[in-house]
């Protein structure tokens, strides 16, 4: 009686892991047993196979015993299932079928990556993770940096989320250049999970295949999938995510740990000004904080935590309105952001982790990424410990195949696994635990003086930096090179066949390090239109002022009257309060400076830092983008710097006003 084989149907119309139905075998001259018991699966497999050479490579990994009798080769192969089809277990899938392991992956939905593509956004691969990819298969990591939008070349840190000021700036171009790594990068969840699923192959994954229990039996594992197929191998790899059936069958019932923290996100269509010299930001707040990155194509992702109980939902006003409040007061760089969403567009979840266990297995079983260590968003390094669980993982399993050909003796699953456990623990732990310190010091964060002072309470209407800043940044700015060093290439020398090479396409601009010692040149570098947007309820001015960087030697006249003299640079401002010559404007050395010309009422600049102060007559005084500009003292003529990117209509056009103000916020 010939062996049969049933495949489940394939919906040809859909894209690609849109629900795919990928081949599931069944025999018929099998008997498959399952006895349940204390909910758990007793599979019993007697296969009977009917001729010796039958040419099955369709059904690779299938079930535990091989099907074929290749002759060339001494070595057993073990049979891996893996739980889980997100990035994880994708990698782990790569790199054990490079290594010649039989490989079958079950995924309840690879369309969506349980939810995680679609409602997530992109995803940052830092240089330790894209090493790895290079050390299991150089044409994919090749394939996802090409797809990637590199960020690490670029500056990075933390700014003052009010101010919009640095706070501290990150280098991981130098870590990275140094140890011959390939630089960070930020990619699509989707497009990432699409490279990796192609390179693994569609016969390896099993669609709609929601892993429910398993056993281990000693010498095989045997899992049972929802729709009550079993199947069998000799190892088991839990990559089921933050709620993995794995863990809670291996543990017991463990609730995650809830950070404190909700989180909006959202992708604005926006591209700002400094969008070549700057890659994140982390702006930072008490009991919340803002994350902003370019994902590249003209985009900008971002994710707002804000400190409240978990299960909270918006009210009818809308998730913009709750943010723009929660956020109120803050600088433009996330005021624009959340304004440039669209309402719909911003998604919402609570954030929660998992503390490492010391053991993250048990026999035949073990777990990998999330379901074992699962970390807050705050480093950028969950996916990135997960790849570097998979390959560690892989090269532990192909180091005792190798022992067991060498010394003729059963292959030591269990050994391997514990192996893998030691080699991953404490680094992984590390760096869980710096992602909790990071949120906390990021919503912890006091600028300025505000509560707690007592009969000195009145010193908190001045804008006095905080004593803990200061000292804070001090230590962190001798922490953070050698906490990145350690992050980005602390893993680069266990890589094995990866050697160690700078990449040419990872270069970085020649005025990184000048950005980095100096502000002044960081903000210069920006590349974008400047404009004074009216500002305040009483302001008597409709339209913006385009200031022009291409001459020089023509400063702009503000007055209450036009002037002869200046034809194409007089600039009216019907205010009681202005004078006919009240001030010059003028561009000089990638800066704006304005020179008030002994007005009566004088003209006024507050910084981002709410200091409020009077220009000197005839003395030139410079603005920066976020500063307001007030001719007079009764601001009915102020003005927000604003610097965008792409190029406004010319402002004189009244009847392009609408056009201006869409590019633009108007406070």
């Amino acid at each position: 009686m010939a062996s049969t084989m049933f495949y489940n149907s394939v919906n040809p119309s859909t894209a690609a892991f849109s629900r795919t139905h990928f081949p599931v075998p069944v025999y018929k001259n099998s008997y498959i047993e399952f006895s349940r018991y204390d909910h758990c699966i007793n599979c019993k497999f007697r296969t009977r196979i009917i001729g010796q050479s039958r040419n099955l490579t369709q059904v690779k990994a299938a079930v535990a015993e091989s099907l074929t009798n290749n002759g060339d080769s001494e070595k057993k192969k073990l049979t891996i299932l893996v739980a889980g089809g997100g990035i994880g277990g994708l990698v782990f899938a790569l790199a054990a079928k490079r290594k010649g392991f039989e490989v079958l992956v079950f995924e309840k939905d690879m369309s969506a990556i349980r939810g995680e593509g679609l409602y997530r956004g992109p995803i940052q691969i830092q240089s330790n993770a894209l090493a790895v990819l290079e050390a299991i298969d150089l044409d994919v990591a090749e394939e996802v940096m090409r797809a990637g939008c590199v960020t690490g070349d670029r500056i990075n840190g933390l700014v003052d989320g009010i101010s919009g000021s640095w706070y501290i700036k990150f280098d991981t171009f130098t870590p990275a250049a140094e140890k011959g790594l390939p630089v960070t990068r930020v990619i699509s969840r989707m497009t990432l999970q699409q490279i990796l699923a192609h390179a693994v192959g569609n016969d390896i994954i099993l669609n709609d295949s929601n892993v429910i229990d398993f056993m281990d039996h000693g010498d095989k594992v045997s899992v049972m999938i929802e729709n009550g197929q079993c199947y069998a191998g000799d190892v088991l790899v839990g990559a089921d995510g933050i709620w993995s059936k794995v863990r809670k069958k291996l543990f017991g019932p463990q609730e995650a740990i809830y950070s404190g923290y909700t989180c909006y996100t959202g992708t604005a269509d926006y591209v700002p000004a400094d969008i070549e010299s700057v890659g994140y930001r982390v702006f930072l707040g008490h009991k919340k904080y803002f994350v902003s990155s370019d994902v590249g194509d003209g985009k900008m992702q971002w994710y707002a935590f804000h400190m409240e109980p978990s299960g909270g939902v918006d009210g009818p006003q809308g998730v913009k309105e709750r943010l723009l409040k929660i956020f109120e007061g803050w600088c433009d760089n996330v005021i624009d952001l959340m304004l440039g969403t669209d309402d719909e567009a911003i998604l919402r979840r609570d954030i929660y982790d998992r503390t490492p266990t010391f053991t993250w297995g048990r026999g035949r079983v073990t777990l990998l990424g999330d379901s074992v260590h699962a970390m807050q968003p705050n480093m950028g390094q969950g996916g990135c410990m997960a790849i570097e669980d998979a390959y560690q993982l892989a090269v532990e399993l192909e180091r005792a195949c190798n022992k067991s050909f060498e010394s003729k003796t059963p292959i030591d699953i269990v050994s391997a696994l514990k192996s893998y456990e030691s080699a991953r623990r404490l680094r992984v732990a590390i760096i869980h635990r710096m992602a909790r310190s990071a949120a906390m010091m990021a919503s912890t964060y006091n600028g300025y003086l505000s509560v707690g002072l007592g009969p000195l309470s009145f010193l908190t209407k001045f804008p006095i930096p905080h004593p803990g800043r200061v000292v804070r940044r001090f230590f962190i700015g001798l922490a953070m090179p050698l906490m990145l060093n350690w992050v980005l290439g602390g893993n680069s020398s266990k890589l094995e066949g990866r050697s160690p090479c700078c990449r040419l396409s990872d270069k970085a601009s020649d005025q990184l390090r000048t950005w980095f010692r100096d502000n002044d040149a960081l903000e210069r570098a920006m590349n974008g239109e400047w404009l004074l947007v009216p500002s305040g309820s009483e302001t008597v001015v409709s339209q913006p002022i385009y200031l022009s960087r291409s001459d020089e030697n023509e400063p702009y006249l503000i007055g209450s009257e036009s002037q002869e003299d200046f034809p194409r640079t007089s600039i009216v401002i019907p205010s009681a309060q202005v004078s006919k010559m009240h001030a010059h404007i003028r561009y000089k050395d990638g800066a704006f400076y304005l020179i008030d010309l002994r007005s009566e009422h004088g003209t006024y600049i507050t910084d981002n830092e709410g200091r409020r102060y009077r220009a000197s007559p005839n003395f030139p005084a410079r603005f920066r983008p976020s500063n307001s500009v007030q001719f007079g003292s009764d601001k009915k003529a102020t003005f927000r710097v604003k610097v965008i990117r792409s190029t406004p209509k010319k402002n004189s056009e009244k009847e392009e006003e609408g056009e201006i103000l869409k590019a633009v916020q108007k406070i």
